[in-house]
């Protein structure tokens, strides 16, 4: 019987899993319309033409938008699989292979002991939230190899630093996955086989392609992208005479002008603030639970999001993933958090593409869009780091001190008893 429950449980979001997904998939294929630019042209232009010359042996070296570290190779030459479909159609269908990943792992872990399937409920609505741009980016690829390394890393702690090394070779972020590792061996192990994964890939890259360290010098070109939390005082100077431009710079949608070099600066300052945090954090936690590295990297990946210069809407790809991993224990306090991520994903798929017309005017709809989605993720990260930090440091000190005046008592009356 206990078996029959368990099917049942997961029979629900398996089939709205391919509900969702075949919806997805007709959107991609462009079956159904989406109002908006084309997102589908990412992988049918830039991804394809950059697949051009990494087929050659080569990084895009001449082109600025390339801004991706080297193992980002492997995901845009991965069409090469499924040659009877064509580059663009065997992206959409390797991308529906990494979502059906994620749902895989996410269920198996869901229905183990002391777990749940809210994890994978988080990732059924989640990734639909976000509308085509899941699968029209590499990004689910990438959040497939993060999801798998914080689910592996609780009890195999150098595959979550192996895993979390490919994972940062492929986009960076799933380097912080490492933030909540526990102490100990398990910390140590994971450390070891992240740098040695690190190195060693690096070493490869670098000896058979030329060109493997040149996204890190188009990275630091990059400014103000309009979809920032930092943008919203560019969107709101705009109606009072500032004079600068909206234009597509190094990739992205960006503003240049008078003081975008300052915001710009505050917000690396703030993403350093962030890190200051985290390492704070992991000094004074004193208490690590089954979901502390699953909720420590949710919260540290909410902090680099919100603070970045850059928030794309593929980026909630990433935050859905591990709000999802999080809520596979029964204990992750990150509930909340997440939900709030699956509203700013909702307004974030209203914003691009739907309404992307609005916000690059930065009229009232398209100003309230982005404060509404950017205050929604201000809100997740505050509170989600909040919970973390009462979970693994204030909570487990004050219980300790708690405990201190009890066990005197107990240890007078067993003195009084005695005498």
């Amino acid at each position: 019987m206990a078996g029959t429950g368990e099917a049942g449980g997961t029979r629900r979001p398996v089939a709205l899993w391919v509900v969702t997904r075949t919806v997805l998939l007709l959107c991609v294929f462009k079956v159904f319309t989406v109002p908006g630019p084309d997102v589908t042209s990412d992988v049918s232009v830039i991804y394809q033409g950059w697949y051009e010359v990494l087929r050659t042996g080569t990084f895009p070296l001449d082109d600025i938008t390339w801004q991706y570290p080297p193992a980002a190779a492997l995901a845009l030459l991965s069409p090469a699989l499924l040659p009877f479909l064509g580059y663009t159609s065997a992206f959409f269908v390797l991308a529906f292979l990494a979502d059906a990943v994620v749902m895989g792992l996410l269920l198996y872990a869901g229905r183990r002991p002391g777990k749940r399937l809210a994890g994978a409920w988080v990732w059924v609505a989640g990734v639909p939230l976000l509308g085509p741009t899941a699968y029209a980016r590499y990004d689910v690829m990438v959040t497939a190899v993060a999801v798998a390394a914080l689910l592996a890393g609780a009890r195999r702690p150098r595959v979550l630093g192996a895993l979390a090394a490919f994972g940062a070779l492929l986009k960076v972020w799933p380097l912080l996955l490492l933030v909540g590792a526990p102490r100990g061996r398990g910390a140590r192990s994971a450390g070891m086989a992240a740098a040695a994964g690190l190195a060693g890939l690096m070493v490869l890259f670098c000896a058979t392609m030329p060109g493997a360290l040149a996204f890190l010098t188009f990275q630091r070109e990059r400014g103000t992208e309009i979809e920032s939390l930092g943008a919203l005082v560019f969107h709101a100077a705009r109606h009072f005479g500032w004079q600068g431009q909206v234009l597509l710079n190094y990739g992205s949608v960006e503003f240049l002008g008078p003081y975008v070099p300052l915001v710009s600066t505050v917000a690396m300052a703030l993403t350093a603030l962030a890190f200051g945090w985290l390492l704070l954090w992991r000094v004074r936690a004193v208490e690590f639970a089954a979901s502390t590295p699953c909720d420590a990297a949710f919260a540290a990946l909410l902090l680099f999001t919100t603070t970045s210069r850059v928030i794309s809407p593929q980026y909630m790809l990433w935050l859905v993933g591990l709000a999802a991993a999080c809520l596979v224990f029964r204990g992750s306090r990150m509930g909340a958090p997440a939900r709030l991520v699956l509203a700013a994903t909702g307004v974030t798929f209203l914003e691009f593409p739907i309404w992307f017309s609005h916000v690059v005017s930065s009229d009232w709809l398209g100003v309230l869009l982005l404060a509404v989605r950017n205050g929604l993720l201000v809100a997740a990260t505050l509170m989600a780091c909040r919970r973390l930090w009462q979970q693994t440091v204030s909570g487990p000190r004050a219980r300790a001190q708690r405990a201190v005046p009890a066990q005197r008592a107990a240890d007078a009356e067993r003195e009084l008893l005695a005498s």
